[in-house]
């Protein structure tokens, strides 16, 4: 039994559909439900017809993409300890078989968890560099800026006042003019 034949259809196709009533792509939801009520399409009447809903919903994103060369370090130490597992669990596997196998398999074994922490270590270090040179994303209300700004302002103001000290000291005593 087909699935033409669960619906009382015949295997024509959406022709057939919209000749039983049933609906399909070239029938409007409430003329198809209205259809269904009446027994045309074949279907049982204690059946209803569900509304449309998406296989998924689109939520935003929780934290902001990951920068490309940071994205791409971290692809690469995933694979890299991939083939790390598979070859510890391999050089397990010919031990416990006492295949001559074994030991090479060991000693790749060890030389790839070396390059496998590498890898893991690229990762930080490409992450650290990205937000050194691009920059973290801060807050403009920040505690820390607001002092440091308050800081630079009295040190401006400070060294404008020893600039106008130091010209009246340079004019002299206060004389309207030179003897």
């Amino acid at each position: 039994m087909g699935t033409a034949e669960r619906h009382g259809t015949s295997a024509g196709g959406a022709a057939a559909r919209e000749r039983a009533g049933t609906p399909g792509r070239g029938v409007p939801a409430e003329r198809g439900a209205a259809l269904s009520a009446d027994g045309g399409g074949g279907r049982r009447e204690g059946r209803e017809q569900r509304p449309y809903r998406p296989l998924w919903v689109e939520e935003p994103a929780r934290r902001r993409r990951m920068p490309d060369p940071v994205r791409t370090a971290a692809v690469r130490a995933v694979l890299i300890v991939a083939v790390t597992l598979i070859q510890a669990m391999v050089a397990f596997l010919c031990t416990l078989a006492e295949s001559w196998l074994a030991f090479p398999m060991v000693l790749s074994s060890l030389a790839s968890t070396v390059v496998a922490t590498w890898g893991v270590l690229d990762v930080w270090v490409t992450r650290q560099v990205w937000n050194q040179r691009n920059g973290v994303v801060s807050t403009p209300s920040s505690t820390a800026r607001a002092l440091r700004r308050e800081r630079r302002r009295a040190r401006k103001q400070a060294r404008a006042a020893a600039r106008e000290a130091a010209r009246i000291r340079r004019r002299g005593t206060g004389q309207l003019s030179h003897p």
